[in-house]
């Protein structure tokens, strides 16, 4: 069985908390180059915002951060995210100290000066085990079955066209994360040349009336001037 979000081609996002711009700098072109969206924060304060905000896949973590430091920072991701993979970035490099890392919760303890090719490894075959094998996305009390092709809310079963179900689907893969009319085109509708962004508009009207409009809670939002995005 393969993930939910397999055939959509999502891009993964990292997050890089490090307080050494050059450093930062680094990674995020590293990161880029190689097909990953980044953010930056320098500190562990603005990390756990920035993971509210907008969740991450992965967490590339230092330890020594300034305001509140990586040790407290893994401690608090592990406890609310407990599903994000955490990967410790650090110059620590005795096996005091990496067993200590791991212990807190990371998944993985690279040590500096690192390979690039290395961490790039790494970090692709955690995104993998992340994935799975699940063909459930949950977002709330909204829940898809990619195998089953089936969407429920609460005890609810929600009846979608296919194409509403795509188009949840990738809103769904990418919770959290504001996302364009053209980037729910080119995944939803595969650029097709006559379709327009309008089109996008319609559809999330369509969810809505499905998804949202008999529940306190809504999931789907609009975001002016980007986009929509489906969070809790």
């Amino acid at each position: 069985m393969q993930s939910a979000c397999y055939n959509l081609n999502v891009t993964k996002t990292i997050l890089v908390v490090e307080d050494d711009s050059g450093l930062q700098k680094y990674l995020k072109e590293l990161l880029l180059d190689n097909g990953f969206s980044v953010q930056t924060v320098p500190d562990g304060v603005q990390a756990l915002n920035s993971v509210q905000k907008m969740p991450p896949d992965l967490v590339v973590l230092d330890l020594g951060l300034p305001n509140m430091g990586g040790e407290a920072v893994c401690t608090e991701l592990r406890k609310k995210y407990p599903d994000m993979r955490v990967i410790i970035l650090t110059a620590k490099d005795g096996v005091a100290d990496i067993v200590h890392g791991l212990n807190l919760g990371a998944d993985d303890y690279i040590t500096k000066p690192f390979v690039a090719d290395e961490l790039l490894a790494r970090i692709r075959a955690h995104l993998r085990h992340q994935d799975g094998n699940d063909s459930k996305l949950v977002v709330g009390d909204l829940k898809l079955d990619s195998k089953a092709l089936e969407v429920h809310r609460g005890e609810q079963h929600i009846q979608l066209t296919p194409q509403e179900f795509k188009l949840l689907q990738y809103l769904m893969c990418n919770r959290g994360r504001i996302l364009t009319r053209e980037m729910i085109l080119n995944r939803v509708w595969l650029l097709t040349p006559d379709i327009e962004t309008r089109v996008v508009d319609v559809y999330m009207g369509y969810l809505r009336k499905k998804i949202d409009n008999n529940y306190p809670n809504k999931l789907l939002h609009s975001v002016r001037g980007f986009g929509y995005m489906i969070k809790e």
